[in-house]
């Protein structure tokens, strides 16, 4: 199934606050897969919006489910648990979506992972996505890094208006890294 994938576009960012892909038409499934997204500032988390046809300023309404494992480098004292995070999902909220826990900006602090987009050009039902990241979080103190790998699921609450673009970004400050774009080819 890995042929079926047709990759659309891509987007190199360097200290770049956010990256924006528009060509959202053709596929019933669209795919973006991060590879080595690092931020320019330390604990800041790697997140998503959309915007829905016609509309400006990325904030549709989401709801979400945010779930993630961690370990800590040392091993010890907490870990490896997985856990439900409520303060990271959204109930009919019009903010980012969170993707990952805090980066760090170290060369050995970045995310990779993807996330697919269902169907964004419907004028019928809700707009469904899920998203696995994998990222290196950046406690402060040497003891305390850990990877984490996040699980998020939900749907953009716009049934009526096709979602027409999709932006990535930090909470803070800038980020370098690569993300892909593929369309699922319809069979």
């Amino acid at each position: 199934m890995s042929d079926d994938w047709k990759l659309i576009s891509e987007a190199t960012a360097s200290g770049a606050s956010s990256v924006e892909f528009t060509d959202l038409t053709g596929f019933k499934i669209f795919k973006w897969v991060f590879i080595d997204v690092n931020p320019a500032t330390d604990l800041t988390r790697f997140n998503f919006q959309v915007n829905a046809d016609g509309q400006t300023g990325f904030n549709e309404t989401i709801t979400s489910t945010y779930f993630d494992t961690y370990h800590y480098e040392s091993g010890d004292p907490y870990g490896p648990e997985l856990r439900y995070v409520a303060s990271q999902d959204q109930a009919q909220g019009t903010s980012y979506q969170n993707l990952t826990a805090g980066l760090g900006g170290n060369a050995d602090e970045c995310c990779a992972g993807e996330i697919f987009l269902y169907h964004p050009e419907s004028t019928t039902y809700v707009k469904h996505f899920y998203a696995t990241v994998n990222s290196v979080y950046s406690a402060q103190g040497a003891d305390s890094a850990a990877t984490y790998n996040t699980y998020i699921g939900g749907y953009i609450n716009n049934a009526a208006s096709a979602i027409t673009a999709i932006d990535f970004k930090m909470t803070s400050g800038t980020f370098s890294g690569l993300i892909k774009q593929y369309g699922l080819v319809a069979s």
